[in-house]
């Protein structure tokens, strides 16, 4: 297991282009499979998760190739084209590539089985499943719905209208997938909205999606099975990645830090409202316009931040921000409160308790509750010197790399090789910007 420590470094300046949005290169990747001639994606994220996700595609009979020039070329077979795999499908970490495979696979008739690694294997699957039952799919899997799953798939899918027990965009996107199959109109309904790349991306291949306001929630509704057209993508900086240099700019003394091309799907920037909200200097610079989302240069300036309370309605928009937000919250003025963060406990691990036992371990007092978190901020620098455990998570491990930035001791990992799942690279554009992290034995 590499190990990993960061020290504490002075101010971080530069210009920097981090990987591609996660969420945006498995749709892109599936969209293009599921579409009619060749579909051009650039700016796709090379992390292990999405190449899990290419992976699999492949052995569902898709041709798929990347360019010297790092291009992605995607041969599509059309809706419900793909073709039984000879092997299972394995996902490595991808709990977002295998839960919208599982819907894709919802509409073709044949078995399939997928399975992960040891993380992706304790997550819950049910939460997908079961949507899916109603549509007419069968599933075997381990008990609590674990991977591995097969997937029992049919080319009479039923079309259905449910309401979302769940606010996550990946178990909506398995039905919107699942729904391209169906002949009929699929509506899903979020009493929370979450976001939306799926139905954008949709929308841009050429499927028929209407969106209205209902007393129920936001009603999404598929019209099923279209001839998706291929076409021309180009992925914008993932705001989740982006999260880890601004904030560490943010919380270390005389940085100035820009993060460039990233995407702003109002839906997937609460943590950007936290910020500002802690009284961070943080600002968009040369708005525009990518995939069919908004986008910009994020510029951050070192700043003073004061904690707040971050309401349950939020998370929908930032699930995957909160361990880097904690760190912030470590060094503000005053308390952070997460409320209703129940749902970090099935993300890649028990990202609450993860989150909790590493700032403890650094010197930082915090309260975890089941489904709430309080941080109790030090006002500027928090000690440091822990050694905290990942728990094979990617983004715990470059949070507490980045809390060690601004520490008064260094902070060491147990494991950092599954950084690469999601920012391939990490490490070296940090120090690039003026932050000492390094393999530590």
């Amino acid at each position: 297991m590499p190990k990993m420590i960061s020290r504490p470094a002075a101010g971080l300046t530069g210009r920097l282009s981090v990987p591609g949005d996660k969420s945006l290169s498995h749709r892109a990747l599936m969209l293009g499979a599921l579409s009619v001639g060749e579909t051009r994606i650039t700016g796709l994220l090379d992390g292990e998760d999405v190449l899990s996700t290419a992976g699999a595609l492949r052995m569902l009979g898709a041709d798929i190739d990347r360019g010297n020039d790092g291009t992605w070329s995607v041969h599509g077979r059309g809706v419900g084209g793909l073709t039984e795999p000879a092997g299972v499908l394995d996902m490595g970490n991808a709990g977002t590539g295998a839960r919208l495979m599982m819907g894709i696979l919802a509409g073709h008739p044949f078995n399939s089985t997928l399975t992960g690694d040891e993380s992706l294997c304790a997550r819950p699957m049910e939460r997908v499943m079961s949507p899916l039952r109603p549509m007419g799919v069968a599933f075997e899997a381990r008990t609590g719905g674990r991977l591995p799953v097969t997937v029992k798939g049919t080319d009479r899918l039923i079309p259905t209208r449910q309401v979302m027990t769940v606010a996550s965009a990946q178990v909506k996107s398995a039905v919107l997938l699942a729904g391209l199959h169906a002949r009929g109109q699929t509506t899903v309904i979020e009493p929370v909205a979450t976001r939306d790349h799926t139905e954008n991306l949709l929308a841009a291949f050429g499927a028929e999606i209407a969106r209205e306001q209902t007393d129920e929630g936001l009603a999404i509704t598929l019209t099923g099975q279209p001839e998706l057209t291929a076409r021309d993508v180009q992925v914008p900086g993932d705001v989740s990645s982006a999260a880890f240099p601004l904030i560490a700019a943010l919380i270390t003394k005389d940085s100035d830090v820009t993060v460039e091309g990233i995407g702003l799907n109002p839906l997937r920037t609460g943590l950007l409202d936290c910020l500002r909200e802690m009284g961070a200097d943080i600002s968009i610079e040369n708005p525009r316009e990518l995939a069919g989302e908004p986008a910009g240069d994020l510029r951050a300036k070192g700043s003073s931040l004061a904690g707040i309370t971050v309401p349950a309605e939020r998370a929908a928009s930032m699930i995957d921000e909160y361990p880097i937000l904690a760190v912030a919250a470590a060094c503000a003025e005053g308390d952070t409160v997460f409320e209703g963060v129940g749902e970090l406990r099935v993300k890649e691990s028990d990202r609450l308790s993860a989150i909790a036992d590493g700032l403890t371990a650094c010197g930082v007092s915090v309260e975890e509750e089941q489904d709430r978190l309080t941080i109790h901020g030090c006002d500027g620098p928090p000690p440091g010197g822990g050694a905290v455990e990942a728990r094979l998570d990617h983004r715990i491990a470059m949070s507490f790399l980045v809390l060690g930035v601004a520490a008064e001791a260094p902070v060491s990992i147990d494991d950092g090789a599954m950084i690469e799942t999601s920012f391939p690279g990490f490490a070296g554009l940090m120090n690039g910007l003026g932050a000492v992290l390094e393999s530590d034995g």
